[in-house]
């Protein structure tokens, strides 16, 4: 199968050459959970705060579906009072 992915902010750097703004595609065995996503991606689970599939929030263990869109991002901070 094969999803889309978009990575935000500093989780751009393990998508090396994809422009801003752009998505990648990746095939992935059928039954693939999010979590396992991130295993392919090399993204370490520390690094993330959360992630969508075609627009809705989901979980660890969600498993992806062929086509599914999928944006991923890191925990944000900054600010200040």
């Amino acid at each position: 199968m094969i999803v889309k992915v978009k990575l935000f902010a500093t989780l751009r750097k393990y998508l090396p050459g994809v422009e801003l703004g752009k998505s990648l595609d990746i095939q992935l065995e059928s039954g693939t959970s999010i979590a396992q996503l991130y295993d392919v991606l090399g993204i370490p689970a520390e690094e993330i705060k959360l992630a969508y599939v075609n627009g809705i929030f989901c979980e660890m263990d969600t498993e992806l579906k062929d086509g599914d869109e999928i944006g991923i991002f890191p925990p944000i901070g900054g600010g200040s009072y």
